[in-house]
């Protein structure tokens, strides 16, 4: 048998038949730590010491201690999390690693995790009930947990990061359409805290934000209002913190209404008899103290009753505001700076979400103009006039308005010039210009000295559709201008 040399270690075999390796090993700190290993032979044994051995000439120190799982995540908790993390990650993280990773891993070596070990840990929980959101949420706890073991040299690499879990196709959001959103906020005047609700529904502001509101944040005499901070109500304790991103900092608009209800609020909350509330945190309980989450919960779920609204996540107004503005066009880079969001992509993917009503406009509008296409590059309009035509000819007088600005923009968008040369449509463009000079006439019969220009607006807008929808007779043939050249 050869001996080993100085510095390889020893192996001997114990008196319980195993074999067992041992060697002074350098630690992150500089100090030498005995380690033992253990095999059924001895050349089992020698293989996994060589590793040892060749890990600490590589420069990978050693754990000052042996950690298990459990008693590393304690340590992460207690030392690493409060320094990176916000108290309601803290909070989450604390009750997976509870009810889940400790039950799962908690007594085993934190330097013996494997893939193929791990793996088939968290294959045996789903098959025996933990849903694929609860899976997924642990694992990222575990991966956050041994990436920090990685940068104290705990651990070589970061095993969770290598399993693979089942497909999962998160729940579809759906926000509230603005008919639901206008119910809630008519619904929610009679409440104390309707200027609370206003804010999350127009803004999209975090629950957080809104809590962590101040008077001294209202700047009454630009209109204006700034989001600086969060308050949250975390297992019984209030924390006052910073918004979630730089980008959550931010100074938006205060609206009329919003800063009517805020008046309306604040008298409301002066006239309390007792009123505790030395921070000047705007949303407060009825003596002064932080709005919880239970109470916030009470208020938004029984307006959403009375108003009849499908009941959703106070979360969700979030996603309704960001759905809302992009229906209406807002541009996306205003949308995000509004929610305070970090990248674009964020408001984009996660925020904005398809609206039935909005998707039916833009599939009419693209109809419309496909079949104004169809009927210019060869279809009869004395046969088969356009049905927005047909729509503005045979309407009340009281709907020619709106039906024929819409016929206004679809033919100013198209190539009006060549219409006006078909002699075949000559019949259609006569009766829109007969609906035309009916509704500038109108506009004239109605015209009084206390709106001169609201009545100037609307002749502006309207005679120069009357002159665009005379018929040309004969062609324009004039060499001199492209033949396609619109008016």
């Amino acid at each position: 048998m050869t001996r080993r040399g100085r510095g390889e270690g020893s192996i001997y075999l114990r008196k319980d038949g195993r074999w067992e390796g041992a060697a002074y090993l350098p630690t992150a700190s500089g100090k030498l730590r005995r380690v033992r290993v253990y095999g059924k032979t001895r050349k089992e044994t020698g293989e996994k010491l060589t590793l040892q051995l060749a890990d600490a000439k590589r420069g990978i120190p050693i754990p000052e201690r042996s950690w298990t799982v459990r008693t590393y995540l304690d340590y992460f908790l207690q030392e690493v999390a409060p320094k990176t993390l916000r108290p309601a990650t803290i909070s989450g993280y604390s009750n997976v690693i509870e009810r889940h990773l400790k039950p799962m891993l908690g007594s085993r070596p934190l330097t013996r995790l494997t893939v193929t070990g791990l793996q088939q840990v968290f294959d045996s929980e789903i098959a025996d009930g933990m849903t694929i959101p609860t899976a997924m949420h642990t694992k990222l706890v575990l991966s956050a947990a041994l990436t920090r073991a990685m940068r104290e040299d705990l651990v070589v690499r970061n095993v969770a990061r290598l399993i693979v879990l089942p497909h999962h196709d998160p729940k579809e959001i759906e926000p509230w359409s603005a008919d639901e959103a206008a119910r809630f906020l008519v619904a929610a005047q009679s409440e104390d805290l309707y200027p609370l609700f206003l804010m999350l529904t127009l803004y999209g502001m975090r629950k957080g934000e809104v809590l962590g509101l101040q008077w001294s944040d209202i700047d009454w005499d630009r209109d204006a209002f700034r989001i600086r901070q969060q308050r949250q109500v975390i297992r019984g304790q209030t924390h006052v913190g910073p918004v979630k991103t730089a980008k959550g900092k931010r100074r938006l608009p205060l609206l009329t209404f919003v800063r009517q209800a805020l008046n309306r609020y604040q008298a409301i909350i002066d006239d309390r008899p007792s009123r505790v509330n030395p921070d000047g945190f705007i949303f407060v309980g009825e003596s002064g103290e932080p709005l919880s989450q239970s109470q916030l919960y009470k208020v938004f779920s029984d307006i959403c009753k009375r108003a009849g609204v499908r009941r959703i996540r106070i979360h969700d107004l979030r996603h309704t505001a960001a759905t809302l503005l992009k229906n209406y066009h807002v541009p996306d880079r205003d949308i995000q700076l509004i929610l305070g969001h970090s990248r674009i992509s964020t408001t984009q993917e996660i925020y904005q979400h398809g609206d039935s009503e909005a998707q039916h406009e833009a599939l009419s509008r693209l109809e419309d103009r496909l079949l104004l296409a169809a009927d210019d590059s060869g279809s009869s309009r004395q046969t088969s006039p356009s049905k927005v035509a047909l729509a503005a000819v045979g309407a009340p007088f009281q709907q020619r308005s709106s039906v024929v600005l819409q016929v206004r923009e679809d033919l100013l968008s198209t190539k009006i010039s060549h219409l006006r040369r078909d002699p075949s449509i000559t019949s259609i463009l006569q009766r829109l210009r007969v609906a035309t000079n009916a509704h500038v006439l109108g506009a004239v019969a109605v015209r009084n000295s206390r709106q001169p220009d609201q009545a100037n607006l609307v002749l502006w807008e309207w005679i120069p559709l009357r002159e665009t929808l005379t018929p040309l007779t004969t062609p324009f043939t004039d060499s001199r201008v492209p033949a396609d050249l619109d008016f």
